[in-house]
């Protein structure tokens, strides 16, 4: 006998509440971007990154030390993401997955 509260998705509860879940992990993990700029910032690592570039190139400095601090930021939050989606068991397609799939027409028709 199935459980009348199941979803079509296989897990207790309404499609709602599993995306105001989402939409709130989604926000803690934005959090978390935010509180890592403010720590990178707050220990001095953009000051630091600006006093490497000559003073005419300061926000060339400025722009490469923050990718360097958002870069395991980022990395982690994708990371993250994955992680509460299938938690939640939301499926999908990512933009990678299309990027990188192996093309099998595209291969055969060279071979011609």
């Amino acid at each position: 006998m199935t459980d009348p509260h199941m979803t079509d998705t296989g897990h207790k509860g309404s499609g709602k509440h599993s995306r105001l879940l989402h939409h709130l992990g989604v926000a803690v993990g934005l959090s978390g971007l935010i509180l890592w700029f403010w720590a990178g910032r707050s220990l001095g690592f953009l000051d630091w990154m600006t006093a490497l570039f000559p003073a005419q190139h300061a926000g060339a400095g400025l722009m490469v030390g923050i990718m360097l601090m958002m870069l395991p930021a980022l990395l982690l939050y994708r990371q993250y993401n994955r992680w509460l989606e299938s938690r939640l068991r939301i499926t999908g397609r990512y933009y990678e997955d299309d990027f990188y799939r192996d093309d099998t027409s595209r291969n055969n028709d060279s071979d011609s």
